[in-house]
């Protein structure tokens, strides 16, 4: 009977991750590798705590980096290739 418990949730867990949409995790499997690591090396049992850590700073980091690229983007002028911006034009005047 436990067996048959067992297989029927594992199928139930395995349908539901099929339908689940793919994981953004842009830099927790880096920062949780690092903090695994780290959190090991301080001790039993901690390095469970330190990959979750890990995973939310490396997250962090990166919706970080993001959103400077995205200002960055924002910020940069859009003229068409080989077209100088208004005030740089030579008579000053816009085409």
């Amino acid at each position: 009977m436990r067996i048959l418990t067992m297989t029927a949730a594992a199928a139930v867990a395995l349908g539901l991750a099929a339908l689940s949409p793919p994981a953004d995790a842009k830099g927790c499997a880096k920062g949780a590798a690092v903090g695994g690591v780290a959190g090991h090396e301080v001790g039993s049992g901690h390095g469970v705590a330190g990959a979750a850590v890990g995973c939310a700073v490396g997250r962090h980091e990166a919706n970080k980096k993001d959103k400077e690229a995205a200002k960055q983007q924002a910020q940069a002028p859009n003229n068409q290739p080989g077209e100088q911006p208004a005030d740089q034009q030579p008579n000053g005047k816009k085409k």
